[in-house]
């Protein structure tokens, strides 16, 4: 059930991340782009800090198509992250019910639709937490050790596991 809401979710922030852009839709329903924080947002955009991965560093990841498949190419800087301990700021997105969440998204911009995501997978982290974390609407920063996924079977291009809320 997990694994198929979380296909969901990347399917809908596909389209709906090339529906925002006005862009034509793939021919193969994979998504592209670091996600748009809309200006109608009730909740601000993420304020940049130093003690933090930056996304602009994340979402710099290029799709190949290789054998009607679409893989991410990582550039070097990002590669290097690869099994390291990194903090991560974005905003949660819970993949189950419940106030405390220990598997959730982690997005570089908030939530629209309770049901969509709002960006590519290069604007994502699948985050497995030592503890429960605290879902709210503003965002959290998250430490752990981080994993750059090459052919990841839900199409998720970054994990964190062993993570534990930071102040």
């Amino acid at each position: 059930m997990r694994s198929l809401s979380l296909l969901a979710m990347l399917l809908c922030a596909t389209l709906g991340a090339r529906a925002q852009s006005g862009a034509p839709l793939p021919a193969v329903p994979y998504g592209s782009g670091a996600g748009v924080h809309s200006p109608n947002s009730p909740f601000p955009q993420l304020k940049e800090r130093n003690d933090v991965l930056p996304w602009s560093l994340l979402t710099s990841v290029k799709p190949r198509v290789e054998k009607n498949r679409v893989l991410p190419v990582f550039p070097p800087a990002v590669q290097a992250l690869d099994q390291k301990t990194q903090r991560v700021q974005g905003f949660m997105m819970p993949l189950d019910p419940g106030e405390k969440q220990t598997h959730f998204l982690l997005s570089a911009v908030p939530l629209t639709c309770s049901f969509c995501v709002p960006g590519g997978p290069e604007s994502m982290i699948e985050v497995k937490s030592k503890t429960p974390v605290k879902y709210g609407m503003e965002p959290v920063v998250v430490e752990g050790r981080f994993f750059v996924l090459h052919d990841d079977s839900y199409g998720m291009y970054y994990r964190m596991t062993d993570a534990v809320p930071v102040k």
